[in-house]
């Protein structure tokens, strides 16, 4: 979106253009003491608690293509990475930072719409905007850095290293949707569609956190070890076996299917933003925790078994990692 010059980025001064966030970003949280305005924020972190921190990069031509994502959507997902990481802790979110580096000719409507995803997403879960900066991009593409900090009671923080042998392995909600959407946005070369509420159709513009689902799952003490599926099934359920130093094996005909995907899709396909987790093998896992539905779809085995895919005939094959991982080299189609 490249605007007439009265309406360029470049005409805008930094102080306009914080002055137009800040008009887009309501959410509020008591915690954050001091937020937008000074050299730095203040957090009030409550007694008894830990603060977790994660930061993604979200990048033109990597992580999002203006030709087929709305402005809103990609504000969206731009938080959304960071709350995924934040649900997969158990911890409740507190404030968000963002940095934004953006093309001098880009029409300033594009951040307004850009900041309507981002605050909307940041209002639903009391995630004030606190800080951040704003920058002029060396290049045509738009970069976005996001921080997000939240607060989990003292030792009760979620964490990939603690899943035993024997637990079962569970997942939230349905897997590859992210995937059939993105498929078809490639295939139709539309944009896509401003957001109409959570949607099994819009996972992967408009994807949800799971931040109540994680929430619960410390409350009722039922995970043993959790993550979130950003990179694909195959990719992150291997990072879950390395911390704990475990194998799984997964019943393929467990896999709870969005509507559409394939096995692949739902195996490889990333970006699904649900939750991963081992539970102890007599605990009783709901089938919806926070209204989001939860299937088992495998148990955790000794390391030394792998990291296998049940097939519907009973047969065990090794489960190649096929996800995604920024740097690593691509066979050719």
């Amino acid at each position: 979106m490249t605007a007439k010059r009265g309406n360029r980025v470049q005409k805008y001064g930094e102080l306009d253009l914080i002055a137009r966030i800040q008009e887009r970003t309501a959410a509020k949280n008591r915690s954050v003491r001091l937020g937008i305005g000074d050299d730095c924020a203040i957090l009030q972190i409550p007694a008894e608690t830990e603060m977790v921190i994660t930061t993604d990069f979200s990048l033109e031509g990597r992580h999002f293509r203006r030709d087929w994502h709305t402005p809103e959507s990609v504000g969206h997902r731009c938080l959304a990475r960071g709350l995924s990481d934040i649900a997969a802790m158990g911890a409740r979110p507190i404030a968000a930072f963002l940095s934004l580096a953006m093309p001098a000719p880009l029409d300033v409507r594009w951040m307004d719409r850009f900041m309507t995803g981002f605050g909307e997403l940041a209002k639903r879960w009391g995630t004030e905007l606190a800080g951040g900066d704003t920058s002029e991009a060396p290049g045509a593409e738009i970069l976005a850095d996001v921080v997000v900090t939240g607060v989990v009671k003292r030792g009760q923080a979620l964490r990939r290293s603690d899943a035993k042998v024997g637990d079962g392995l569970y997942v939230t909600g349905s897997l590859g949707g992210s995937a059939v959407e993105l498929s078809g946005l490639a295939a139709s070369r539309t944009r896509s569609r401003r957001w109409m509420g959570v949607s099994e159709a819009q996972a992967h513009t408009f994807p949800d956190p799971r931040i109540g689902v994680g929430r619960a799952l410390v409350r009722r003490r039922l995970a043993t070890a959790c993550m979130d599926l950003s990179d694909g099934l195959s990719s992150d359920v291997r990072r879950l076996c390395e911390f704990s130093g475990v194998g799984v094996e997964i019943d393929v005909a467990r896999l709870p299917l969005a509507t559409g995907a394939t096995i692949e899709q739902a195996l490889h396909g990333g970006e699904d933003y649900e939750l991963l987790f081992t539970a102890r093998a007599d605990a009783r896992v709901p089938r919806k925790l926070a209204g989001v539905a939860v299937s088992c779809v495998g148990r955790v085995r000794p390391s030394s078994f792998g990291v296998k895919l049940l097939a519907e005939d009973g047969s065990a094959r090794e489960l190649r990692a096929g996800g995604w991982e920024h740097f690593r080299k691509r066979e050719r189609s």
